[in-house]
């Protein structure tokens, strides 16, 4: 594909840029939530929110968010507007982790602007909720085309989420008391 403007490029995405470049995208996401946090913190003039990156996904988290004096260890899930996700895979550890929760983000495939997010956790300062039984497996099955158990990972249904429509409220869920 040769592309001669930004505005012809965005016109032109299709799945299989989002499919052949989706640890990009999941990069530019997470960039895009943290700068959400930083301008929060910058327009009440208290500029005191931390952010660290977990180096390794091992632990079920990819931030450790510190603000208004609440430290939250967040997963951050990602879908396209209209896709066919019903549920999540998350890691157990992510239970005994200050404040543990899920940020899922859905996304205009396009411009990639949030348009809502789901949230799973507890109220600032509380523990994540149950993750349930639900043992997730391996998307891709072994040598005998077998498809194993994950058992760390827990398959948590869209339905377990909290629907929230702006950053501003996601934000309150966060770490307002």
């Amino acid at each position: 594909m040769t592309y001669t403007s930004g505005e012809q490029m965005e016109q032109e995405v299709d799945d299989s840029l989002h499919s052949s470049h989706s640890s990009f995208r999941e990069k530019l996401l997470e960039h895009l939530f943290i700068a959400e946090l930083l301008k929060k913190s910058w327009k009440t003039g208290r500029c005191d929110i931390e952010v660290a990156k977990s180096e390794v996904d091992s632990k079920g988290y990819d931030l450790i968010v510190e603000a208004e004096g609440i430290l939250r260890h967040i997963q951050l899930k990602s879908t396209k507007l209209g896709g066919k996700a019903a549920n999540q895979k998350i890691h157990q550890s992510l239970s005994s982790k200050p404040s543990g929760c899920v940020v899922w983000m859905f996304f205009d495939d396009v411009s990639l602007q949030v348009d809502h997010y789901l949230f799973f956790g507890g109220a600032p300062g509380e523990k994540l909720p149950s993750l349930g039984d639900k043992v997730a497996k391996h998307t891709k099955g072994n040598a005998d085309g077998k498809k194993l158990e994950r058992p760390m990972i827990r398959q948590l249904p869209k339905g377990s989420f909290t629907r929230v429509d702006t950053f501003e409220q996601l934000y309150e869920r966060l770490f307002v008391l």
